[in-house]
């Protein structure tokens, strides 16, 4: 019988968590969840995202290691969601492969 891989700790990504009657532990932060709980992502008006959505950026942003930025309005197509605290990965037209913060974007 194959060996069940638990998923990380939402809080501290510890690989260590354990299961106690359905509910999932962390023994090095204590935080306990449920297995099918996930974090939602929202957009900056709280609007929850998902891969594929359309967003249009709020702010201008600037582009880390080079001179250009992400002008307010920028609008892009198809985000995929990801774990850490760039929580988007998108292409900008005209700029190239990007991670984005949630607060920056609105969902169009």
């Amino acid at each position: 019988m194959p060996e069940q891989t638990l998923p990380p700790c939402p809080e501290c990504n510890s690989e260590l968590a354990y299961e106690i009657d359905s509910v999932l532990n962390c023994p090095e932060c204590g935080h306990e969840w449920n297995e099918v709980e996930a974090p939602v992502i929202k957009d900056a008006n709280g609007t929850p995202l998902a891969d594929g959505d359309d967003v249009t950026v709020i702010k201008d942003l600037k582009v880390k290691g080079a001179s250009s930025v992400v002008k307010v309005g920028t609008k892009v197509k198809g985000i995929r969601l990801v774990d850490g605290d760039h929580n988007i990965d998108c292409k900008i037209p005209g700029i190239g492969p990007m991670g984005l913060k949630s607060q920056f974007i609105k969902k169009i």
